[in-house]
């Protein structure tokens, strides 16, 4: 008999896998995971709902939400589908998701970055660390030297200590 503690993560990768390859634009049918295309961005009120409808909490060191202030942590400019991917991890996982990193200035740059509503920051827990460790594939070290995983839809989790770094190209299976 499986316990379903063996089951939950399995049905949960399942999920993910399955609705990327069916998501439009995604996967085996459409185009590549990774290609960068004109994503339907939010401001920090429409992701804050979100995330609150969901359960998923968001603090910052500097209790603000400027864009422009690297203490602050903010939500405008977010992509779509990297709003939905916190929503599809937290639904996944079960786990309590706090964010401590969205769109604000202070982060590395490049295509898939912060800044362009790519990524977001979550704080460390046993649980989403287990999950992560446990579902994903481990795909090696970033340049950096922070351990990688890959999930099934192709996002990239980066552990980067006292946080996850994670890059959302699609909604995760949304």
């Amino acid at each position: 008999m499986v316990s379903r503690m063996t089951l939950r993560p399995v049905l949960t990768a399942l999920a993910l896998v399955l609705g990327v390859l069916f998501a439009p634009g995604v996967g085996v049918l459409g185009g590549g995971a990774t290609q960068a295309h004109a994503d339907t961005k939010l401001t920090h009120a429409q992701a804050t709902a979100r995330f609150s409808s969901s359960g998923i909490t968001w603090s910052s060191s500097g209790g603000c939400s400027n864009r422009n202030v690297a203490t602050c942590t903010s939500f405008d400019q977010l992509n779509l589908a990297t709003a939905q991917g916190a929503q599809t991890l937290k639904s996944a996982t079960g786990c309590a998701l706090n964010i401590t990193g969205g769109t604000e200035t202070g982060h590395a740059g490049g295509t898939y970055s912060h800044w362009n509503g790519y990524k977001l920051d979550f704080g460390k827990s046993t649980c989403l660390t287990n999950y992560v460790h446990g579902v994903f594939a481990y795909i090696g070290l970033r340049g950096d030297g922070a351990p990688q995983y890959k999930s099934g839809s192709g996002n990239i989790y980066a552990d980067e200590g006292n946080h996850w770094d994670v890059t959302y190209y699609n909604c995760g299976g949304c």
